[in-house]
This record gives C-alpha cells, structure tokens and sequence, in this order.
C-alpha cells in the first residue's frame, strides 16, 4: 500500500527520530552536575581550616561564602567576624557588624559573646565586654564554661594592663 502524502510520512518519521534523540539528554540535563558549588557547610568547614592555619584571608573568603549560601547560619557569621578581628590589621567594623548577625540569629551563641567581648576589649569598650560576660553567666549557668572562663580572663588581662589590642592573647577554638 502506498502513502498518500510520502512528505508527511517522512515529517512524522524525522519528528519521531527527533524526540527518541532529545529524550536522553532531556534526562541528563536533570542528572545535575559535578562541578557544582561549594555547599555553605563545606565553605564553613574550610572557613574552620583556615583559621587553623591562621591563614585569615582565605579564611574570609570561604566564610563570607558561606554567609551568602547560608545567611542564617551564627556560626558562619561568628567565625567571619573572628577572621576579620584576628587579621594582621584588625577590621574591627566588619567583626562588629557580623558578630551582631550571629547574635541575632542566636541570641544564645556562646562564642559569639566571648569574641565580640574581645572585640570590645580591643576597642578600648571594657564595659561592654562585661555585659557580654554577664549574659555568658546566663547562658552558661554558671562561671565556669569555656566561653565565660575565656572572656574573665581576657577582661582581667584587659584591667592589668596585659591585654593584647591585636586579639592574640585569645583562644583560636571556635
């Protein structure tokens, strides 16, 4: 039997072998991919690395990564903000402005009151410091967690004389 329209059979076999050849890659186009972005987790983890290194411009680039990826994330607002008061030439703003993000999103982060404590201590504000080792009490429930044992001794070395304005002086955990 012959094919009335020989041009519409031949339309519908190119349109047929078309859509057999689109649908693969039409499905490997959802399989996603391996050269993906960083994960704001992964950034913060190698936020974490760099600090240990005390390499603080790397540091701050994977932080403020992952404060982009993950803008409610404390932590990496937190460690941002010690990075930036950690550096060479401290920017004492930038720390401020980050520390507060971290303590907005959890008004309960106890790294973050001890650092921007310190913070306080740098910027010659040692009754702010207090403040924050008053809320760290609260907090801890007591005068002898980590963060508030941290924070006294930095505003008595503060007090003495001995206070480092660079930050130094302070623990490196996070």
């Amino acid at each position: 039997m012959k094919a009335r329209h020989p041009s519409l059979a031949a339309a519908a076999s190119a349109l047929a072998a078309s859509l057999l050849l689109a649908l693969p890659a039409a499905y490997a186009a959802d399989t996603g991919s391996t050269s993906a972005e960083p994960t704001a987790a992964e950034r913060l983890d190698k936020g974490r690395a760099a600090i240990a290194k005390k390499d603080w411009r790397n540091a701050i680039s994977e932080l403020r990564s992952a404060v982009r990826a993950d803008p409610g994330s404390a932590d990496a607002h937190n460690l941002l903000a010690y990075s930036y008061r950690k550096q060479a030439k401290p920017e004492l703003e930038k720390a401020f402005e980050h520390y507060r993000a971290a303590l907005k999103i959890d008004p309960k982060h106890k790294g973050a009151h001890e650092y921007i404590g310190e913070a306080y201590l740098m910027n010659k504000e040692p009754a702010k410091a207090e403040e924050h080792l008053a809320t760290l009490e609260k907090i801890c429930g007591n005068k002898t967690c980590e963060e508030y044992a941290d924070l006294a001794k930095a505003i008595g070395a503060f007090k003495s004389g001995k206070h480092k304005p660079s930050g130094a002086d302070t623990a490196t955990k996070w």
